[in-house]
């Protein structure tokens, strides 16, 4: 059982670790450490190298079909069908190899995070080492800015350290640390006060700590191994694909089968009935489908780019359109991470602030109206109070207003310069004198300013501390004693923008007058008067509103799981829609109280999950998994690596985002918007609606060469098609427009549909009783074509076959135009509006014409050339498909 150091004073802390709370160790312990604990460094994974995600491509169960029917086609030494068929395969394993090629390179991420030297006490000595060399026991200082080397329970603080602990906890604010042991038994990283941990860093002041943990131990390293043991599983489309290559093999047994037994009792020759029974295997066989599946989810990839999504892994793209869970971290995911005054109390007056960031654009709103903030002296003094107690800067960079210190202090001086009061005016005129600063047990700061006429002193804090400091309060222009009227209605105002989850601070000032250096809180920080009221949170993002009303109407659940507190938490989720009279809140605490089944029979009620650590965020989506929910999981920290890992989707931030989270992810959002998540999702069902799109083009187009062959068996026709003529048509002639079908315009009411079930079959029964259908029209016309020139034109086997040969590419051509949509006719969807199929077309028919007229090709093809009569026998036939399906179109819309 781990020691809970935060539950330990400094001194028994030291006495556990067996260390001197002021010398630190002596070097020899130090050393004899390293072997009892290891160097404190992250266990890195063996990273995937090129050479083996090279190999993965091939584990489709789809292209080892490929590969066996290019290995019998080279057995039968048709060696341009073989050829043909391998260089399919390898193009799609190098384009996947391309879009994957940046692995699995988290741990090297998280090893950065660590500093590469630590300021460290042995044997009484301050010295500088490797942070690797730190070992438990071992005593560091930190200061401002420093990266923390290790987990570590602090000893000795200034009154004003505080550190940066986002990237852990998902808190925005710095958070402000003590030595004082803490009495409860269960406490939540982030409300420990007494530690530092590894990954985070100090945001202001000096410390002395004590190293409680090092390497694989540290917070940060169990997060390093959460993400290391998540298995990565095969998405929807891979699964299917996988049982689709499983059916048809079964398929091809099944009519090679028959088809070599049909030939053979008719006493046809071994080899020529084993070329026939080939021949069906090929036109069985899509060998396009996998590089068409691969080749759109690429493209996909970069019309996503153009939407702010960059997508790391291809099958991603489609496992977005099934998303129906988006699990999303608060800060600086669905809120801004600014910190933001929105409302002032002064002058016995509540004023709202507009405006949302560090912009100093607003206006100051007094019961739904606009105000003149100039027409209310108390209101003003109030913001001066703010911006002169205040050590953080609003600077302008490159058209953008950006902060340099603490957040909430930013806060304050954003309103401040709303009104028009700008902090470095007031540096002017009140001279900076002295800091007394804050302090976690006071809860409150001040900063001592010198003018002309008069020295004051300008506090902030806590209210219901300051409050009782306060013995005046400025009301009409004037000063006067505060009132129990007075308390009463402040803590009221109080205890309301508090129940807004908004983090309220009390400003005050005082006249030093009688008061003699040098200053303390005990002389300065008394008979205040008190300014007002100023109330701050970190907003909603003003676009995500918007994008959760639609994932509503696209039938997806939004849930947020934050390192920030429960109030806070769903009064944000409140406010953007998400959190109803219904929902559910759980903190990390009740997580921990609950096992996994119960935690599944409530996680779909729970919209809120607050003050959680990365393991209760690796249990909410394995929760949402085990119920066979698609999960998207957004997040930015490193506490959200594991979680964001373990999801469907996992989301990175691309501009606040650690290496960390980004690495593991599936999808890094680029603008750090919610919004565009939802944009994702919905080019994520487009990709799949035209996957769909041209896997039913291609089915049916090979089940129309399979009837093509099967018939001419049965009938006793010689083979109207060789082999390669059904291999050119499959990779080249049905290529192109199946890649042009993968790029078609997205549905615009897509998003107003569920979305579809992870196990729904990419070819429903309906579809594939459709593309039966169209294959059987193909069919007919391919072979109505060799019917007329074999048997009534009685021109030759040749020439019969280059016609059955062109009719099926071109009646192929036509059919492409049908699978834009099972129900709209091409009419109402525009006939232009998909350019690329267009051109897709007639590329492909230029092909087929080199095919029947390029003397080198007629010899490998074995074609002869048409007259202008027989193209438009060709063309007339061909058309017949396409015809067909607009009248079957017209005659379903026509029944309603």
């Amino acid at each position: 059982m781990e020691t809970a150091f935060y539950q330990l004073s400094a001194e028994k802390t030291a006495g556990i670790l067996r260390t001197d709370i002021s010398s630190g160790l002596s070097e020899a312990e130090a050393k004899k450490r390293i072997g009892e604990f290891g160097y404190n460094r992250l266990k890195e994974k063996k990273l995937t190298g090129p050479l083996t995600i090279f190999l993965q491509q091939f584990r489709d169960f789809i292209i080892w079909i490929l590969i066996g029917a290019a290995l019998v086609s080279g057995f039968l030494q048709e060696w341009v069908d073989a050829i043909a068929i391998i260089a399919i395969v390898i193009l799609n394993a190098i384009m996947g190899f391309i879009q994957e090629y940046r692995a699995e390179k988290s741990m090297a991420a998280l090893k950065k995070l660590s500093s590469p030297t630590s300021k460290t006490i042995r044997d009484g000595a301050h010295m500088v080492k490797p942070s690797s060399e730190l070992v438990p026991g071992d005593l560091i200082e930190l200061e401002a800015g420093d990266s923390v080397p290790a987990d570590s329970r602090l000893v000795w603080v200034s009154s004003n350290f505080g550190a940066q602990e986002a990237s852990l906890t998902g808190e925005s604010t710095p958070v402000a640390k003590t030595t004082i042991a803490l009495d409860e038994k269960e406490i939540p990283l982030g409300d420990r006060a007494n530690m530092v941990y590894m990954g985070t860093s100090v945001a202001s002041g000096k410390a002395r700590a004590l190293v409680v943990d090092t390497g694989m131990k540290t917070e940060l390293g169990k997060i390093a191994g959460m993400v290391q043991d998540i298995v990565q599983e095969p998405t929807p489309l891979q699964r299917k694909l996988e049982q689709f290559g499983k059916w048809i093999v079964a398929l091809c047994f099944i009519l090679v089968g028959l088809v070599f037994l049909l030939e053979w009792l008719r006493g046809g020759k071994i080899i020529e009935v084993f070329l026939t029974a080939v021949s069906l295997a090929v036109a069985a066989i899509p060998e396009g489908l996998p590089a068409v599946v691969t080749i759109a989810l690429a493209l996909g990839v970069h019309k996503m780019v153009r939407r702010n999504a960059l997508i790391r892994k291809l099958p991603s793209v489609e496992t977005l359109g099934c998303a129906t869970v988006i699990c999303s971290d608060k800060t600086g995911t669905l809120t801004k991470n600014e910190m933001t005054v929105q409302a002032v109390f002064a002058g016995g007056e509540l004023f709202e602030v507009t405006g949302i960031g560090y912009d100093p654009q607003g206006d100051f709103v007094r019961g739904g109206d606009k105000v003149e903030h100039r027409d209310f002296p108390e209101l003003r003094r109030a913001l001066a109070c703010g911006a002169l107690c205040n050590g953080a800067e609003l600077q302008k960079n490159a058209g953008a207003y950006r902060i340099v210190g603490d957040p909430t202090e930013g806060a304050l001086l954003t309103a401040a310069a709303k009104a028009g009061i700008w902090k470095k005016d007031l540096d002017e005129e009140y001279k900076f004198v002295d800091e007394i600063p804050f302090d976690p047990e006071r809860k409150k700061m001040t900063i001592i300013r010198k003018t002309d006429k008069k020295t004051e002193a300008f506090t902030k804090g806590a209210p219901d501390i300051l409050l009782n400091d306060c013995v005046y309060i400025e009301d009409k222009g004037a000063v006067r004693k505060l009132s129990d009227e007075d308390r009463a209605r402040i803590q009221k105002v109080n205890n309301d923008l508090a129940n807004r989850a908004m983090r309220v601070l009390a400003v005050s000032y005082k006249v030093l007058e009688g008061v003699e250096r040098p200053y303390s809180a005990e002389t300065v920080e008394r008979d205040l008067v008190f300014a007002g009221l100023v109330a701050m949170i970190d907003p909603p993002r003003e676009e995500v509103k918007k994008a959760i009303e639609e994932c509503k109407t696209a039938g997806i659940k939004t849930v947020m799981i934050t390192g920030d507190h429960k109030n806070t938490a769903v009064a944000i989720a409140r406010s953007l829609g998400f959190f109803g009279a219904d929902s559910m809140a759980l903190s990390g605490e009740e997580l921990d109280r609950m096992n996994d089944e119960e935690l599944y029979g409530v996680v779909a009620g729970t919209a809120v999950y607050a003050r959680v650590s990365p393991q209760h965020k690796l249990r909410v989506v394995s929760a949402w998994r085990k119920r066979g929910d698609i999960v998207a999981m957004t997040g930015d920290g490193v506490n959200d690596a594991p979680a964001v890992k373990e999801a469907d989707i996992g989301v990175a931030m691309g501009i606040t985002g650690t290496d960390v989270t980004k690495e593991v992810s599936d999808m890094i959002i680029t603008d750090d918007n919610f919004a565009s998540i939802v944009s994702a999702v919905e080019e994520g069902r487009g990709i799949y609606d035209n996957i769909k799109k041209f896997i039913h083009y291609l089915l049916s187009c090979n089940a129309g060469e399979i009837l093509v062959m099967f018939t001419a068996s049965l009938v006793g026709f010689p083979p109207p098609l060789l082999p390669i003529h059904i291999l050119w048509v499959n990779l080249v002639t049905d290529g192109l427009p199946a890649l042009a079908l993968g790029v078609d315009p997205v549905d615009p009411g897509i998003m107003t549909k569920p979305p579809r079930k992870p196990d729904e079959a990419v070819v429903t029964k309906d579809r594939a009783f459709l593309l039966l259908a169209q294959g059987a029209f193909i069919a007919f016309c391919s072979l109505f074509a060799f019917v007329l020139v074999m048997f009534i034109e009685k021109e030759g086997l040749a020439r019969a076959r280059t016609a059955a040969f062109v009719v099926l590419a071109c009646s192929q051509l036509f059919h492409s135009f049908n699978c834009r949509s099972m129900t709209a006719s091409l009419f109402k969807l525009g006939i232009f509006t998909n350019k690329k199929l267009l051109y897709a077309a007639a590329i492909s028919f230029v092909l087929q014409m080199g095919v029947v007229y390029a003397p080198f090709l007629q010899r490998v093809f074995k074609t002869e050339p048409l007259g202008l009569l027989d193209w438009f026998l060709v063309v007339a036939i061909s058309s017949f498909p396409l015809i067909a399906m607009e009248i079957l179109k017209k005659l379903r819309a026509a029944r309603g």
